[in-house]
């Protein structure tokens, strides 16, 4: 009798997290936070230290055919940024492990490194180890970071109440069209090998997918303002996934609205030369690493003239479920349908 088999494609990239975090329990009292958020938290007397890892692999979240690697270099430390800046703190070392293919010569790989070695200087990080092998499949980049932050000021993805105000920063959906837009140009340069690309009219989204900036500006400002979200995510997999981690780990619903959704002209221009709903590529584009945290109503008034921080929904009773106001005020269930690791050829992180 043979052994029942699952594929990783029915189980998704959570769900299979999820299966093998099963029966995993903590055994040093170091440890605060474990599986379950963007970051690991671990005491470290006066303050929590925070460890965060991503990987990065060739063909699934990058194409060396239109990706720099100066450009890939600050990506990888960047993202890695994020997870630390969705927790509330800031981050301080990183090690770099590469698997490289014989294809790359040392010069391509100094350039990585000129990419990353920019980012650690951009984000004040030190990169301290790591290590490097051989790979026989392309290139693979894994990034371990760890940063502290106060434990009075650590934010998880739970602690969000009932009536909190939702607020994302920056604008969403343009790392999505950017891949859109380069994976466009090579297929036609694919196709004519004389062509050129044409991106002149496309740069603002372009860079949102090739060099993602993490949002540690937010986070100093937030402590300058004297805030402490009550939850926060970062937007690496779209915003209506991330709507769904709060929701689910707060133990709240969500409502929010679409005429609030921040959106770039350039990003909304483009996905409609796609002939994409601009609403839905914000929703589940993934790749923004924007931050996606709420409030308490109190400190409204101390972020409401933030030109960078958008009010875009509230949070309800679990009961009411997650759901999008229209502009036309009908109500739309939220459902996470942004980019799956294991079943897709370029995802996010």
């Amino acid at each position: 009798m043979s052994e029942s088999r699952t594929e990783l494609s029915q189980l998704g990239e959570f769900g299979l997290i999820n299966r093998l975090s099963k029966g995993i329990s903590t055994q040093n009292h170091s440890t605060v936070m474990g599986i379950g958020d963007d970051a690991a938290v671990i005491n470290a007397g006066d303050e929590y230290g925070l460890l965060a890892a991503d990987m990065l692999v060739e063909g699934v979240h990058f194409d060396l055919s239109y990706v720099p690697l100066q450009h890939l270099g600050y990506k990888a430390i960047s993202v890695n940024v994020s997870d630390i800046a969705a927790m509330n703190g800031t981050p301080e070392q990183v090690t770099v492990s590469l698997g490289i293919s014989n294809r790359f010569s040392v010069e391509a790989i100094e350039a990585l490194y000129e990419g990353m070695k920019a980012a650690a200087k951009a984000f004040h990080v030190d990169i301290v180890g790591g290590d490097t092998t051989t790979s026989k499949s392309g290139l693979i980049i894994s990034i371990s970071v760890f940063g502290k932050v106060e434990k009075e000021k650590v934010t998880y993805r739970k602690g969000a109440k009932v009536g909190d105000i939702l607020c994302a920063t920056g604008d969403l959906g343009g790392a999505f069209m950017g891949l859109q837009v380069m994976e466009r140009e090579k297929q036609a340069f694919m196709a004519n090998p004389d062509m050129q690309p044409q991106l002149e009219n496309y740069e603002y989204i372009v860079q949102r997918q090739l060099k993602p900036i993490a949002r540690m500006d937010i986070i100093h400002e937030l402590a300058e303002f004297g805030v402490v979200p009550t939850s926060m995510i970062d937007i690496s997999d779209g915003l209506a996934s991330e709507c769904l981690h709060l929701s689910t780990n707060s133990g709240v619903g969500i409502q929010i609205y679409e005429d609030k959704i921040p959106i770039d002209r350039q990003t909304y221009e483009t996905a409609v030369e796609f002939n994409l709903d601009p609403i839905t590529c914000a929703l589940n584009g993934g790749e923004d690493y924007e931050l996606l945290f709420t409030i308490k109503q109190e400190d409204y008034d101390k972020l409401e003239k933030h030109e960078d921080i958008h009010f875009i929904g509230h949070t309800q009773e679990l009961t009411k479920g997650n759901s999008l106001v229209t502009k036309n005020n009908n109500l739309v269930a939220l459902k996470a349908q942004g980019w799956d690791h294991l079943d897709n050829q370029q995802g996010d992180n």
